[in-house]
């Protein structure tokens, strides 16, 4: 997802295949609306096949609007982008990063995955993809390449394959810097989203290279599968700090996160890690939001002029000790949640300022059975904030430069926890 600076969009008109936010799980922008769903079950079937001669599609309504948060999508395309929303990824099942200047590393292999029964570990370095070398690529483009975002319709989905040239774990570690594993750069990047199980796969893949022990390089043939997202995830990074990290909010994120709160001793706080979380379903956010709350407002938001409030529901846990760990990664519906708790006198900020994404976005479908993604209008927080486009919110303890934000935030939880 690309910033714009003092207004001017710093890309051309989005197509759904390029857009990094679904290489990473991101759902831009908190695409938002609560009526996102009730949208989309309202679009028109595409009744218009490729051949048709309708005068307007996706790109040419995104290419004259103007609106530089605007995505047009194919019909396959928005499946995809559907699909996502409900937390579904096609993908091998790896997790990948840049370790150094010249390797791209697989960091995660999904448990069960196709990736997985290929016989791909962490600690692989990915060397080709298709043949193509991604040394030297930018990582969403190699996530990309995985994917097969850049195919033509129809040869990226379930069950297509893809050739992965890989050097084993115990090469790639070796002779690459004087720090184990190399300079790591900030983050990862997923071909299926968040932390993932997989829902339905076939054959996963093959090593059709000669020589599979340490130190081989081979080329492994791995077959696509459809990948169901775990959005929400717990770690113990202290004692008596639990820290609970939401990737993005798509179906059933805001259920996850109830279900991981009710299990948590009485009375013990909790980290909210929402870094790197840009957005999804605001209704989900809102749902998010309810269980540190007990009713009342989480925000508002217009659709072409008419407002409409978000309110969370009863019932929800007043008395745990919360911090929101957040920071530039942070967009959209994260930071509604952001603003919503801390408005609400139930959260402390930790980190760094957030995106800065005020505007929600809706579908429509176009003639010619592609969609197109237009701004809307714009949400607030329950104080009536905006967040400013590229500016976004400014955390209520900030982490400085070099300083660990996951130990500045269960410090900050400590403090809450004492009543200091």
């Amino acid at each position: 997802m690309s910033r714009v600076r003092n207004g001017t969009p710093t890309r051309p008109v989005r197509r759904g295949t390029a857009l990094a936010g679904l290489l990473v799980g991101a759902l831009a922008a908190g695409a938002a609306g609560a009526a996102w769903g009730d949208v989309v079950a309202d679009l028109p079937p595409a009744g218009i096949g490729p051949g048709s001669t309708a005068p307007a599609d996706a790109e040419a309504v995104v290419s004259r609007s103007g609106d530089v948060w605007s995505a047009s999508y194919t019909a396959e395309e928005y499946e995809a982008w559907r699909l996502s929303l409900e937390g579904e990824y096609v993908g091998t099942g790896i997790s990948v990063r840049r370790v150094g200047e010249d390797r791209i590393e697989i960091e995660r292999v999904h448990e069960g995955g196709p990736a997985d029964r290929a016989g791909l570990r962490p600690g692989d370095a990915l060397r080709s993809v298709d043949g193509v070398a991604v040394e030297d690529l930018p990582v969403t483009e190699v996530v990309a390449r995985l994917r097969g975002s850049a195919l033509p319709p129809g040869q990226a989905g379930p069950g297509s394959r893809v050739r992965l040239g890989v050097e084993r774990a115990e090469t790639a570690r070796a002779g690459t810097s004087d720090t184990p594993g190399g300079a790591e750069t900030p983050g990862e990047v997923r071909d299926d989203g968040a932390s993932g199980r997989v829902s339905r796969s076939a054959d996963a893949g093959r090593a059709v290279g000669v020589g599979t022990g340490a130190g081989e390089v081979i080329e492994v043939e791995v077959e696509r599968a459809v990948l169901v997202s775990e959005p929400v995830t717990v770690h113990r990074d202290a004692p008596g700090v639990t820290r609970v990290r939401i990737s993005s909010f798509v179906q059933g994120s805001a259920e996850r996160l109830r279900e991981v709160v009710g299990r948590m001793p009485e009375g013990e706080g909790v980290v909210l890690d929402l870094r790197g979380n840009s957005g999804g379903l605001i209704t989900e956010a809102a749902g998010a939001a309810s269980v540190f709350l007990d009713g009342g407002l989480v925000g508002t938001y217009d659709v072409r002029g008419v407002q409409h409030a978000l309110r969370a529901d009863p019932g929800g846990d007043t008395e745990r000790p919360v911090v929101l760990l957040v920071d530039g990664g942070t967009m959209s519906s994260a930071e509604l949640l952001t603003g919503a708790l801390r408005d609400r006198n139930r959260a402390v900020v930790v980190g760094r300022p957030t995106f800065g994404k005020g505007s929600v976005q809706m579908p429509s479908r176009q003639p010619d059975g592609s969609v197109a993604e237009l701004t809307v209008g714009t949400y607030a927080t329950p104080a009536g904030t905006t967040p400013v486009e590229g500016e976004g919110l400014e955390p209520d303890v900030p982490v400085e430069p070099g300083e660990d934000p996951v130990v500045r935030a269960g410090r900050v939880l400590s403090a809450l926890s004492r009543g200091a």
